[in-house]
């Protein structure tokens, strides 16, 4: 079983309960990936890609405050290529404190949370840029012998025999898996071995049986194809058995009409790679991305050489397993994968912390590490393309997850990537500010009723998130209204009384929400309550330009504004000859956060008189904050 589930009921992750191109060939050409393969409503329109057209560059020095609003992509290209090496913070331009905070946050889940532990151990890896800032072992790769479920307690080996968590652990991956199918995907994509728009019938002409004969190969890059989420492979003692399974199974809606995660998908795409290609699909893993990458410790089938190194799973048996297996160790966790012969597109590999974030590394330096290249940067760009429009919420590129703040937290951008494993697993990857977090937890281990959600993932990637310093627009500091979540911050100018044709609010703004659920709110009270202020916003272009005003009605902002700083102008006219407060609002659900809101450079312009300025000492005295802090990041 490979799944996760997301802590608002939906699923995600399996995760129910259980060179130069040619334009020759089937392929997509290089200049048609790269230059614009656009998904709108769930089809390809040839358009550029805007999310793509202004790509800052990542690195140690490039901050949160880059490139125009809207811009996602942080994509090194060019000289600026970098491999990875350990560093300090300061190094990779993150701050040290919420480094250390995310280390602390992590092993509180290593004690019961609530009922049990979350994981028994982790792996944690941080960097930004080349630089590796954080590499942390805790707790223990093997700790249970088995589990009691008439006590539903673990039955711990005794301590010789355990074994601590160490910085090159190897972890079963689960459906982290499914990335490297993808990327084997895309290359033969590129390679015009295989169409993007084409049938999977055309490859696999059993595979129509079941009315399945206009799912494409992006349908299953993206979960849109209509399978449900598994089938009981492992219940067929012959491979052509599964199959047989697999090509009578009937959608559950039809192709492209709605988003539904299924370990299906990729294990189709492994049949159509392992016939177009000729070789297994460990062999193409091999080949064409661990050797060429240096990745020495990413493989499916461990030998058995490598057990002591190998974080222990589950002791699967039914009634909550499919397969009765003891304590699986060094062995695939899920059920159809092992059945499989251990080698699946869907889960299998295993791997370790350094070997992911070399991964990480290569698809933020544009799809090359040193002098490999595994992918071209027109195709790198598609993985960090959301082609899942018509679905919100679901959002997706070919074969990694985007915007998921259920895993991803403050990490979590339009072009923010990922994906997560039912045995503890996960990786992000945040091009706009060059960030990448690799999480690798045994948290089946003893058994998966043990835990639920993904608590540490999201306080992790928080944390992360919060080292990224946001330089203050001007000055030395500008007002923070922290990340915390179920909370209102306030942030209060004292009483004023504008007179002239034409008062207004003019501020520096920056803001990175939940979308939709937490925001940040302009109100004005003259003493009868408070009531929302219209604003207009406009982000820094390149050099002196400056975007058309945007106008926010509603006097709110939430969601995503490029993390980058705007100039907010607000009329106050309706309000002439009136005593009055301002204040900012910030509101957030007790679910996610983003990265929070920065205010600076307050003023009050009445006509030609400025009556207010968050510059002058005396003025910036008579702010009122409630859980609003002057922060120098």
């Amino acid at each position: 079983m490979t799944g996760d589930t997301r802590n608002h009921g939906r699923t995600a992750d399996g995760r129910g309960t259980h060179g130069e191109g040619s334009s020759a060939g089937s392929g997509i050409p290089r200049r048609r990936l790269g230059g614009g393969i656009l998904a709108v409503g769930g089809a390809l329109a040839l358009t550029p890609i805007p999310l793509a057209a202004a790509a800052p560059r990542g690195g140690p020095g490039a901050g949160v405050a880059q490139g125009p609003a809207g811009t996602g992509a942080g994509m090194a290209s060019g000289a600026h290529r970098p491999t990875l090496r350990y560093g300090s913070a300061a190094r990779a331009g993150l701050l040290r404190g919420p480094l250390d905070q995310l280390v602390r946050d992590a092993e509180a889940y290593l004690s019961d949370s609530p009922a049990h532990p979350w994981y028994a151990g982790a792996v944690l890896l941080a960097g930004r840029g080349g630089t590796v800032a954080l590499h942390r072992p805790i707790g223990k790769a093997v700790r249970y012998a088995a589990y009691d479920e008439k006590t539903d307690t673990g039955v711990e080996f005794p301590a010789d025999r355990q074994i601590p968590m160490a910085t090159d652990t190897v972890f079963d991956l689960a459906s982290i898996s499914k990335l490297f199918t993808s990327l084997l995907a895309v290359q033969q994509i590129e390679r015009g071995r295989l169409e993007l728009e084409a049938t999977v019938a055309s490859y696999l002409p059993d595979f129509a049986g079941g009315g399945k004969q206009d799912i494409t190969v992006r349908h299953l890059l993206t979960h849109t194809s209509g399978f449900r989420s598994w089938i009981p492979l492992y219940k067929e003692p012959t491979r052509e058995g599964k199959l047989r399974m697999l090509w009578e199974e009937v959608p559950t809606t039809a192709p492209g009409s709605a988003y539904l995660y299924s370990d299906l998908n990729l294990i189709s795409l492994q049949l159509i790679l392992e016939t177009i290609t000729g070789r297994p699909l460990d062999a193409l893993l091999r080949d064409e991305i661990t050797a060429p990458l240096g990745m020495r410790r990413t493989r499916y089938n461990p030998p058995a050489s490598w057990k002591p190194k190998i974080a222990a799973t589950e002791d699967a048996r039914p009634p909550w397993s499919g397969l009765d297996r003891g304590l699986v160790w060094g062995e695939v966790h899920d059920e159809n994968a092992y059945s499989l012969g251990g080698v699946a597109g869907h889960a299998g590999v295993f791997s370790c912390a350094w070997d992911l974030a070399v991964l990480a590394r290569t698809l933020l330096n544009g799809g090359i590490y040193g002098r490999a290249r595994i992918l071209s940067e027109e195709s790198v760009d598609l993985l960090f393309t959301d082609f899942n429009t018509d679905f919100p919420g679901d959002e997706h590129g070919l074969g990694f997850e985007l915007y998921q703040h259920w895993y991803m937290g403050a990490m979590a951008t339009p072009r923010s990537a990922g994906h997560t494993g039912f045995t503890g697993t996960s990786l992000v990857l945040d091009p706009t500010t060059d960030t990448f977090l690799i999480v690798l937890g045994n948290s089946v281990h003893p058994v998966r009723s043990w835990r639920s959600g993904s608590a540490p993932r999201v306080a992790t990637a928080n944390q992360l998130a919060r080292a990224v310093p946001v330089a203050p627009e001007r000055g030395r500091t500008a007002w923070f209204s922290g990340m915390a979540s179920a909370t209102t911050a306030t942030l209060t100018l004292p009483p004023l009384r504008p007179r002239s044709s034409r008062p207004r609010l003019e501020c520096a703004l920056w803001w990175d929400t939940e979308p939709g659920s937490d925001s940040l709110v302009l109100e004005v009270s003259t003493g009868q309550g408070w009531q929302p202020v219209p604003f207009t916003t406009a982000a820094r272009g390149p050099g002196r330009h400056r975007p058309d005003p945007q106008p926010h009605p509603t006097g709110s902002v939430s969601g995503w504004s490029g993390r980058v700083w705007h100039r907010l102008e607000a009329d106050l006219s309706a309000w002439r000859g009136e005593s009055l407060h301002l204040r900012w609002r910030y509101t957030t659900d007790q679910r996610y956060v983003g990265r929070g809101a920065y205010v600076g450079s307050l003023r009050v312009r009445d006509g030609a008189v400025t009556v207010f300025d968050s510059e002058r000492p005396r003025d910036a005295g008579r702010i009122g904050a409630t859980g609003w802090v002057l922060s120098a990041d």
